[in-house]
């Protein structure tokens, strides 16, 4: 989280503290430690760690994804990432990726589109004919296929936006009341501070919990839209 209001929507505002560097390596290493089950033994610690991954696991199970090899492996990856990512951001001075349309239109696109590649290369006829269902109005022919494709077109869209827009409003509302909590201490109204600040560190919580959930949203999403694989 930047120091400027409306910085999270510029890639470019870095200062020495951008962590960029640190928030790329610690992101590398919790991809290998997603499969460190394989070389380290399990304890009560890695347990706990590795609960995310657990949660995320059961979601897969739950749908068409458990028959695509390797998909679950890549919804833990992603979900552990963009947790990281989302937690980074709220760190002083940190630029948080996911706040940029270019890095959460950059995760959604290629997933829904290997989907739909997938879907289409392994089975053309069936999914053509998923636009259309059974028992269809003759009049309403037409336009149910057209529907139907606006609305998958438009999947990676939302999920880019609706990832960037909460991590972004967030932090905006953050700097908003950390503005107003350093304007009441400068006029010496120590009070008031002391309110504003209890609620900043409340919803500074609160954005912890929805830096967890929108990965996990994300995530279920994509695991959601397996659904439709042929």
């Amino acid at each position: 989280m930047m120091v400027d209001i409306f910085s999270s929507f510029d890639d470019h505002n870095s200062t020495m503290l951008s962590a960029h560097l640190m928030t790329w390596l610690l992101s590398l290493w919790l991809l290998i430690f997603i499969n460190s089950s394989f070389w380290v033994n399990t304890s009560n610690l890695t347990n706990m760690l590795m609960m995310p991954k657990q949660v995320i696991n059961i979601q897969t199970t739950r749908s068409y994804s458990m028959n695509l090899g390797g998909f679950t492996l890549i919804i833990s990856s992603l979900f552990i990432t963009i947790i990281n990512f989302n937690l980074l951001g709220l760190m002083p001075y940190v630029f948080s990726t996911t706040s940029h349309l270019a890095m959460t239109f950059t995760l959604s696109l290629p997933l829904w589109l290997s989907l739909i590649m997938s879907s289409y290369v392994k089975n053309s006829y069936s999914s053509i004919a998923f636009m259309l269902p059974l028992a269809t109005p003759v009049f309403l022919i037409p336009f149910l296929p057209v529907i139907e494709m606006l609305s998958i077109l438009v999947r990676p869209i939302t999920l880019s936006i609706r990832l960037a827009a909460n991590i972004s409003a967030g932090h905006i509302i953050l700097t908003l009341i950390g503005n107003y909590f350093t304007t009441l201490m400068l006029m010496n109204n120590h009070m008031i501070s002391l309110l504003v600040l209890m609620i900043n560190v409340g919803y500074f919580i609160f954005e912890v919990g929805i830096s967890i959930i929108q990965g996990y949203i994300f995530s279920l999403l994509i695991t959601l839209y397996t659904d439709d694989h042929q």
